[in-house]
């Protein structure tokens, strides 16, 4: 099942394939046998490319209770990471205002239900400025930066293309 693996600010697709007896990792376009044993619960070797590792994982807190978020520690350290549907990823991120600004673009074809923010407000990172609904389902879009909502380019109950504007966020200048 593909997934897509949020580590910090960084996302990338990855999938787990079970094939007649074999598992195989698929990152970044590229395919890496790899093999899996659960030593105890929440305690896994991992051996990819002749190289072995032991990473005990637990769950961690995500403000999205849709991200499955993990604490994987190894030898050398713990690492904070999160495993997300990729079409909900699309949702989340892709159409949302990017770090420096930007424009908030709708993810797919919808009808605009609500709009949450007017021009000249301040916004929040992670903030729902837009419900669009979309294959019978309504979605929550969000910005990935803080600033100042300078455009709102659509209206409550209209119909959207993928890509087209939907709020413009800036960033003030530090």
């Amino acid at each position: 099942m593909k997934r897509t693996l949020i580590l910090g600010k960084e996302s990338q697709d990855v999938e787990l394939v079970h094939q007649d007896g074999m598992s195989t990792l698929v990152w970044e376009g590229q395919s890496h046998p790899i093999d899996i044993l659960e030593l105890e619960p929440g305690c896994y070797s991992i051996l990819m490319e002749g190289r072995s590792v032991e990473v005990r994982l637990d769950a961690a807190k995500s403000p999205d209770p849709d991200t499955h978020a993990y604490r994987a520690m190894l030898y050398e350290g713990a690492y904070e990471f999160a495993l997300m549907d990729p079409r909900r990823a699309l949702l989340a991120g892709s159409g949302a205002a990017a770090a420096g600004g930007g424009v908030l673009s709708s993810p797919m074809p919808g009808k605009i239900v609500k709009l949450l923010v007017k021009a000249g407000e301040l916004v929040q990172e992670g903030q729902t400025l837009v419900v669009m609904e979309a294959m019978k389902m309504q979605n929550e879009l969000k910005t990935n930066t803080s600033g100042t909502v300078a455009t709102v380019h659509v209206q409550e109950g209209a119909t959207v293309e993928t890509g087209a504007a939907l709020i413009t966020v800036v960033v003030p200048e530090a």
